[in-house]
């Protein structure tokens, strides 16, 4: 047989297709798909196109705890307290800010109720995060720690590039204090700062910012809510491919 003589399955496909064309000979065209996509900007399925921050940070909340998150809400501000909290219902990629005071109080709190002792810095993480935090080892990622040393540290705290309320969405991708993939699989504690002017409401409100900072090639850690499956009988597991707590400081 000729290298250009068809083979035996493509005969057998084409005959396949052939039956399937036949049968469906006699009925109606299928409709025109619809490509009335929702785009950047037109909000939601809960969220209206011009719904305030409050209401996003409400939802990116509660989709949070929805997924067995923790979250703590940080008002910034001189009197900002830093108070954790599982109810929704309380009220830049990291860069150092007015507010790091706030983000480091919440951080040092986190660390002290989870009882850390050992921590993962990424790269670029702002110093001022863990100013707070006392009796925290902060281990550098430089030169990259292998599975094995990054498996026996207590947690990884990291910023973000963005959150998605709808879907309670953390968008990692690389940049300063987030580092590389390994560091929020690894760790059974994950630790992540997201600033108010870092969430949006939908999917492609995300893709839209991180395609507008020259980001959307880069390779994304998406996550919602620590890890989980459940096996045939639905009983949950957390912690089998990636974090079994995280934790979000969402801050307002």
């Amino acid at each position: 047989m000729s290298r250009t003589d068809p083979s035996p399955s493509d005969d057998a496909r084409a005959e396949v297709l052939a039956r399937v064309r036949a049968a469906l000979a006699d009925r109606p065209a299928a409709p025109p798909a619809s490509r009335d996509y929702r785009t950047a900007g037109d909000g939601s399925p809960s969220l209206a196109a011009d719904a305030p921050r409050e209401a996003l940070l409400e939802l990116l909340a509660g989709r949070l705890v929805d997924y067995h998150a923790l979250v703590r809400r940080v008002p910034t501000g001189p009197a900002a307290p830093a108070g954790p909290t599982n109810d929704a219902s309380d009220g830049n990629d990291g860069n150092d800010g007015n507010d790091d005071g706030d983000i480091a109080a919440a951080v040092a709190d986190a660390l002290t109720q989870r009882g850390a002792r050992r921590l993962v810095r990424p790269p670029g993480l702002p110093a001022g995060w863990l100013a707070a935090a006392r009796g925290i080892e902060a281990v550098d990622d430089e030169p990259p720690l292998t599975a094995a040393e990054l498996d026996v540290l207590d947690g990884v705290l990291t910023g973000c590039a963005l959150a998605i309320a709808e879907t309670g969405t953390i968008v990692l991708d690389g940049g300063p204090g987030q580092g590389r993939r390994a560091l929020s699989l690894v760790p059974d504690y994950h630790l992540v700062v997201v600033r108010a002017d870092q969430v949006v409401a939908g999917v492609p409100d995300a893709l839209a910012r991180l395609r507008a900072a020259g980001r959307a090639t880069r390779p994304l850690t998406w996550i919602s809510g620590p890890s989980a499956t459940s096996d045939i009988e639905l009983h949950r597991v957390e912690g089998v491919h990636g974090p079994r707590t995280l934790e979000v400081v969402l801050v307002e």
